[in-house]
């Protein structure tokens, strides 16, 4: 969770990355609006104890607070609108069909300050309905230096332990055009790197015209921004990738080496009950290719603890895949039953095994973080600076500290003196 961002509207941020890059849209079109003494909670569905802390948070805030007016939205609130309703400290909730739309937060304002529309206080609809979605880009996480360009919504796959596609809706993408334009201006504004983001990135390109993939996409925008010095993609579909995007992972070096993968599980028939796509073996056999295409591929992945009907030995089989498939990077998930979703409503496994499993998953994730540190000791990396000058991320997306400031949004080579279990450090 990220605070109350300051500001004339201020955003309270549960999950993922797409979830900051709306908070900061979202506080922008509040703010036009001319929205005063306002928070918005921008909540996360992903687990029940994601709505929980949601809760919790709304209720601290109001008693701090009093005098704040408090609108949720997100994917909690999309998926389960009256939990928040009903709470005496909430003002208005909106779902996540309306909370990119600047009109929302103009009728926000009226009904808040003048109680026009105000028996409205729910403006959520069918978000199965939403058919498309507008471009969202952001050059302000990391101030001058990344910009995240939303180009995907929503989900068209069920697996069974997922809530998301109900918060989200079904998948659908922004044009190229469109992307390519947004990211040239990127460059011309002066950002040295581009991520692009979605809920379920590889699935980019589904209904539009012609049918592009996310490997053609990523053609595209490095063919027609030349200047744009780094591409990165954030969370992919292992069994979704396409050949244009192997082939752009061979051949293009402003595409950066690291992928995140949603892997969840190394077990064959763990995966089967999740309703995943792919295989254990189908996962070993893509990270080999692609390593072999760009040997200095790094690769982290998502997976989870506990899933129901998980045994040891099924567990096994996912801490193995740390090691099978050269993991360096790991979020690891204690399985969380969400109401709503069949695995819910499978045998669950003990919560003490859950927690063990999870412990024993993330120990070995820091064991792999901390080789694929020490590999990089007395190597020079590319260091994109960020922040107060005195931190960076490589090509790869490791942290670097570096032992002196540098100019926020320079592109550096560094050598690489040691590590603190955590980040790299500079020479």
């Amino acid at each position: 969770m990220s605070g109350p961002a300051a500001g004339p509207v201020e955003v309270m941020t549960f999950g993922c990355r797409l979830n900051i890059l709306e908070s900061e849209q979202m506080s922008r079109a509040a703010a036009q609006a001319g929205l005063k003494r306002t928070v918005i909670v921008n909540s996360c569905a992903v687990t029940q104890e994601a709505v929980r802390q949601a809760r919790q948070a709304i209720r601290r805030l109001k008693r701090d607070r009093p005098d704040a007016r408090i609108i949720v939205t997100g994917c909690a609130a999309q998926t389960e609108p009256e939990t928040f309703a009903e709470m005496a400290e909430v003002d208005r909730v909106v779902g996540n069909g309306a909370k990119s739309a600047p009109e929302t937060w103009t009728a926000a304002r009226a009904a808040l300050d003048f109680g026009v529309g105000a028996e409205a206080r729910v403006v959520v609809d069918d978000i199965m309905s939403v058919r498309e979605t507008a471009l969202h880009m952001l050059d302000g996480i990391d101030g001058h230096t990344r910009a995240f360009v939303q180009v995907q919504n929503g989900c068209d796959h069920r697996c069974t332990f997922c809530i998301i596609p109900y918060g989200r809706g079904n998948s659908r993408s922004v044009p190229m055009g469109e992307v390519v334009a947004q990211v040239r201006g990127l460059v011309e504004t002066g950002h040295a790197e581009v991520v692009l983001t979605g809920v379920d990135l590889t699935s980019y390109g589904e209904g539009l015209p012609g049918a592009p993939t996310l490997g053609k996409l990523v053609r595209a925008i490095l063919k027609h921004t030349p200047d744009l010095k780094r591409l990165r993609l954030s969370s992919i579909d292992s069994v979704e990738a396409d050949d244009d995007l192997l082939r752009a992972l061979a051949e293009e070096e402003r595409l950066m080496p690291h992928l995140h993968l949603s892997l969840q599980s190394g077990d064959d028939l763990i995966l089967k009950r999740m309703k995943r796509r792919h295989l254990r073996a189908d996962a070993i056999r893509l990270v080999a290719e692609m390593r072999r295409l760009r040997p200095d591929l790094v690769f982290g992945a998502d997976l989870i603890a506990g899933f129901p009907t998980e045994t040891e030995a099924m567990f096994r089989n996912s801490l193995d895949m740390v090691e099978a498939c050269g993991l360096s990077f790991l979020h690891v998930f204690p399985f969380s039953p969400r109401p709503g979703t069949p695995a819910a409503r499978m045998p669950q496994v003990a919560r003490e095994a859950v927690k063990d499993r999870a412990r024993r998953l993330r120990e070995k994730g820091e064991e792999a973080l901390r080789r694929h540190l020490s590999g990089a000791v007395g190597a020079r990396r590319s260091v994109l600076i960020e922040g107060g000058g005195l931190m960076g991320r490589t090509e790869h997306f490791t942290p670097v500290r570096l032992a002196r400031p540098a100019a926020r949004g320079a592109l550096l080579p560094l050598r690489i003196a040691g590590h603190d279990g955590a980040r790299l450090i500079a020479a």
